[in-house]
């Protein structure tokens, strides 16, 4: 399935960066989105739900992801959907299912703050002039 996915989330883990043999840079990290449940009793205590992604970004995306997120920054992040069930011990029935995104585009959401935006060195542009 490749359905097309933004989420407004929190990072909830350290991005961890890595550059591949080939020279492939791949980012990843963990986003944590949350929603208020209306019990329909104003007076009762909202309950929240959260689903977990993990979040997959590659080149110079990655590189910048690396560079410009941290852990409980809030984001806004769009790219493919890929849900896929996992099962890690078949005995004692340890499965789930695990929600990935491969991110296209990613940002600081800024309901929450104010950011400055500053332009990575196009490496085709600058080995053209």
């Amino acid at each position: 399935m490749n359905d097309i996915i933004t989420v407004s989330g929190v990072v909830a883990t350290d991005p961890r960066h890595l550059v591949t043999d080939e020279g492939l840079s791949v980012t990843s990290f963990r986003l944590v989105t949350s929603s208020i449940a209306d019990q329909g009793d104003a007076r009762a205590r909202p309950r929240t739900s959260s689903n977990w992604y993990t979040v997959t970004t590659y080149r110079q995306l990655a590189s910048n992801v690396a560079g410009c997120v941290s852990r409980g920054d809030p984001l806004l992040v769009s790219g493919r959907l890929r849900v896929r069930e996992w099962s890690e011990d078949e005995e004692e029935g340890d499965c789930g299912v695990c929600a990935e995104i491969e991110a296209d585009a990613l940002g600081h959401d800024l309901g929450w703050g104010s950011a400055a935006f500053v332009r990575t060195v196009d490496v085709c542009s600058a080995t053209a002039a």
